[in-house]
């Protein structure tokens, strides 16, 4: 489980504004990607049992991630940045990531002094570390996962899945999942998809129109 190790250690050295980041949706075949940057308020009662399940959001359950997601709102500065799908199709998955991240830091309230980011380093003036595995390390991490996961899947359950219901966007909020590729072979390509991910490329390629 993750912990507040690193963040403990940049506070005792008086960097206060600590910046966890993370994205959600890199491996999705529709839909945009979502970045979180969260701010952690040192005044939180990190012994508490809300704090404490604070992890990796692939780690909780759905219901468990959107209660978290309302604490983590009550006890943080937090931003959100999106790369759509024409973005990611122009830019590359990578580089579409480091911009949404770096639209999530943008849209903060507050500026940071250090930024946590999870096995990444952005093309930002500021002080920054990058750290393998770091959804399961850092709390601000964690916490930028769980809002970046919930702000995504809620995007594609309540607004891009019931503008295309035959693929089920509510249930594999984009992944290749055998139900929504059965349902790509069936109804096609639709705008929400990403053009430059396979098997979409060369679906697109052996004259599959997108609609």
């Amino acid at each position: 489980m993750s912990n507040l190790e690193i963040e403990t250690d940049l506070w005792s050295k008086n960097i206060i504004n600590i910046c966890g980041i993370d994205e959600v949706g890199r491996g999705c075949l529709a839909g945009p990607v979502y970045s979180a940057a969260v701010v952690l308020d040192q005044k939180t009662n990190f012994g508490s049992k809300d704090f404490n399940q604070i992890n990796d959001s692939k780690k909780l359950s759905e219901k468990k991630r959107e209660k978290l997601f309302d604490y983590i709102i009550d006890i943080s500065k937090f931003g959100i940045g999106i790369c759509t799908v024409e973005e990611i199709d122009h830019l590359g998955i990578q580089q579409a990531v480091k911009v949404s991240m770096i639209r999530a830091v943008e849209s903060l309230e507050i500026q940071p002094d250090h930024l946590l980011i999870d096995n990444m380093k952005l093309d930002l003036d500021i002080p920054q570390t990058s750290i393998i595995k770091g959804d399961q390390i850092s709390k601000s991490i964690s916490s930028a996962s769980i809002i970046a996961k919930v702000s995504r899947d809620n995007l594609m359950k309540n607004q891009i899945s019931n503008n295309y219901p035959m693929y089920k966007f509510e249930k594999n909020k984009g992944y290749g999942t055998k139900e929504h590729m059965d349902a790509i072979k069936t109804f096609g390509i639709t705008k929400q998809h990403r053009k430059s991910f396979e098997p979409i490329k060369s679906m697109i390629e052996n004259n599959h129109e997108a609609n």
